[in-house]
């Protein structure tokens, strides 16, 4: 069974959550290059309009830095970081991102070293979920028990190329 989920702005965004975590993501809405920054170089690949940004939050949290580093890659195409396998910074990060047409959640890889953008840290409650982006917004699968989805709309349009008042 595939859910569909309509995001019409960029305003929109889905939000997962289990019990004790979520996954919140967003269409890119334009097309642009992303850097991918390792210890030994980097990669850049480019994003479509229709491809997913999202952040994971395996342990929970606050919603709006999640929102915030969604803003930062869709926005202002920061660049992502990937720490090597066994850096001691990966146990602290609350949220992680991934980017690209397709996205699937594991609780096996270590947050913030896994270098392909078509896998993403998430808690156990929300492993083996996979997401799409389509024209219309975002596809998954069948959401486990008792994780459920969510249409957000932020209160206020955020536009990359507007001036600071």
């Amino acid at each position: 069974m595939t859910l569909r989920y309509a995001l019409p702005d960029r305003n929109t965004l889905l939000l997962i959550e289990g019990s004790r975590s979520f996954l919140l993501a967003g269409k890119a809405d334009s097309r642009f290059p992303l850097c991918i920054e390792y210890a030994s170089g980097e990669i850049c690949t480019t994003l479509e309009k229709d491809d997913i940004i999202a952040v994971s939050a395996p342990e929970g949290g606050a919603l709006e830095p999640a929102v915030m580093l969604l803003e930062l890659v869709r926005s202002y195409h920061l660049p992502l970081l990937v720490l090597p396998s066994g850096h001691p910074g990966s146990k602290r990060l609350r949220y992680v991102v991934s980017a690209g047409p397709q996205i699937s959640l594991s609780c096996g890889i270590q947050r913030g070293t896994h270098p392909e953008q078509h896998i993403l840290c998430s808690s156990d409650e929300l492993a083996g979920l996979e997401l799409k982006g389509t024209a219309e917004g975002i596809s998954t699968g069948p959401l486990p028990t008792p994780v459920k989805a969510s249409i957000l709309t932020l209160s206020i349009a955020i536009n990359p190329h507007s001036s600071p008042v």
